[in-house]
C-alpha cells in the first residue's frame, strides 16, 4: 500500500483543434497540457479531468492510447507518465425537485464507458462538446445511468452559493433530489472545510473529497487529498471512497476556507461586507448580497449526525502560487531544486529551502505547510489574501 496525491476536478478549456469546452477557463487548458502539467510539474498522481464527455476530447485520449502515449489500466484509469487519469464529467441538474441548479460530477473507469455516458447525455443536452451544461433528466434518473456504466457519483462543490447542492437558492435536501445510496462522496469546495460541514447530519455518511476545479494550469493541485492505495486506478479509488480492505483517504489537502471566494457574505456591487441580519449594504444601499459559504453552512447545520464516521485530517494547505514572494520565476528555481510543487510544499527541509530561495520565502513555505498564515477572508467571487 502507498500513498498517493489526487486532485479530482481540472476542466479542460480548448480541445485540440481549439476548440472551446469550459469557456472561463484559460485556453492553455488542453488535454495534452493538463498532463504534462499534472505529471511533471505538480506531481500529482491521480487527476480527474471532468470534461471526458466532449466527443473531441474521447477522440485524443483514444489516439493517444493507440500510439501508446497512454495506456487504460486494468483496473480503470488511464496512465500517462507518474499520473493517471480518471475520466469524467461535470455537469447540471435542475429538475422539479432541486428547486435550483445543482452542479455533479461523476467518474468511468474505461473510455467505452465514458463514451456510452456521452451518447447518453447528447440525447438529453443541447451542446455536448461544452463543460457543465444542464442536463434535461432528472438528477435519480441521473445517477441510475451512471450506475448502470459502473460510475462514481459525486455532488460537486456543494455549499458554493451558486450552482450546488447547498446553495442559497436551492430548498430541498440532498434525500429529496438523489439516491443517498447512490451517492459515492460529497466535494467540499474552496470556501468550506471538514469542520464546517461535519454538522450537517445528511453528509455524515459520505467521504469528503477536496478538489481544485482548476481553471487554469496553475490551479492545479491547490486542493487535493492524499489517498491510501494499492496502485493508482479507478478500482483502488472506488474501495477507497467504501473504505474497503484498508483502502481509504488519509487526509483532505484544501485552502484554508477563509481563502475561498466565497467565504464571507458581501455586497454584489461594492464588495463590502455584510452581516448576515443585513437585507441591504451599509455602504452603498445595494439590496443583492451574495451569502457566503460559512453563513450558508450556519444556516442548514445542526441536525444529529446518523453515522458517526471517523474523518480524516483535514490540512489547510496554502498553494504556492499565493504566497507573497513566489512568483513564476522563483516557482521554477523551486521545482528545478525539488522536482515538483508537492515536493516543496510536502518533503523540502526547511535547510533546503533556505538554500535554494530567500529565508522570508522558505519561513513561508513552511507556515504554509504547518497552517499558521495569516489570511484575510474572501467573499462575493474574490479570493481571500495571505496577509
Amino acid at each position: 500500500m502507498k500513498a498517493y496525491f489526487a486532485d479530482l476536478h481540472i476542466h479542460i478549456g480548448r480541445t485540440a483543434s481549439y476548440q472551446p469546452v469550459k469557456i472561463t477557463a484559460a485556453n492553455s487548458l488542453t488535454l495534452e497540457n493538463i498532463l504534462i502539467e499534472a505529471s511533471q510539474h505538480k506531481g500529482m498522481d491521480i487527476i480527474g479531468i471532468i470534461d471526458c464527455h466532449v466527443p473531441e476530447v474521447l477522440a485524443s485520449l483514444k489516439d493517444k492510447v493507440e500510439k501508446g502515449i497512454c495506456k487504460e489500466l486494468e483496473d480503470g484509469g488511464i496512465s500517462y507518465g507518474n499520473t493517471t487519469l480518471f475520466l469524467g464529467t461535470e455537469t447540471e441538474i435542475y429538475d422539479e425537485w432541486s428547486s435550483g441548479p445543482i452542479h455533479v460530477l461523476s467518474y468511468f473507469p474505461t473510455i467505452s464507458s465514458m463514451e456510452s455516458f456521452s451518447r447518453w447525455m447528447e440525447g438529453k443536452m443541447k451542446n455536448i462538446t461544452l463543460s457543465s451544461q444542464r442536463i434535461y433528466a432528472a438528477g435519480k434518473e441521473y445517477q441510475q445511468k451512471v450506475k448502470e456504466l459502473e460510475g462514481l457519483f459525486i455532488p460537486a462543490h456543494i455549499f458554493t452559493p451558486h450552482k450546488s447542492m447547498y446553495g442559497s437558492g436551492v430548498k430541498a435536501s440532498l434525500s429529496e433530489v438523489f439516491v443517498p445510496e447512490w451517492i459515492d462522496g460529497v466535494e467540499l469546495g474552496l470556501s468550506s472545510d471538514t469542520e464546517m460541514a461535519r454538522g450537517i447530519g445528511e453528509l455524515s455518511r459520505y467521504p469528503f473529497l477536496t478538489n481544485s476545479d482548476a481553471h487554469s494550469l496553475a490551479k492545479i493541485g491547490r486542493e487535493y487529498q492524499k489517498l491510501l492505495l494499492k496502485e493508482p486506478s479507478f478500482e483502488e479509488f472506488r474501495m477507497a471512497l467504501q473504505e474497503l480492505n484498508g483502502r481509504r483517504i488519509l487526509a483532505n489537502y484544501g485552502l484554508n476556507p477563509l481563502l475561498g471566494k466565497y467565504h464571507s457574505t458581501v455586497c454584489e456591487k461594492c464588495g463590502q461586507g455584510a452581516e448576515a441580519s443585513q437585507s441591504e449594504c451599509a455602504f452603498c444601499g445595494h439590496k443583492r448580497l451574495t451569502k457566503g459559504v460559512s453563513q450558508r453552512i450556519r444556516e442548514i447545520s445542526g441536525t444529529p449526525p446518523s453515522f458517526n464516521r471517523s474523518r480524516p485530517p483535514y490540512i489547510h494547505q496554502v498553494p504556492l502560487q499565493f504566497i507573497p514572494g513566489i512568483g513564476p520565476k522563483t516557482l521554477n528555481v523551486l521545482k528545478k531544486r525539488f522536482g515538483t510543487e508537492m515536493a516543496v510544499l510536502h518533503s523540502a527541509a526547511r535547510e533546503e529551502l533556505e538554500e535554494t530561495v530567500s529565508p522570508k520565502t522558505a519561513s513561508l513555505i513552511i507556515a504554509a505547510r504547518e497552517g499558521r498564515l495569516n489570511v484575510k477572508s474572501g467573499g462575493g467571487g474574490t479570493y481571500g489574501r495571505i496577509q
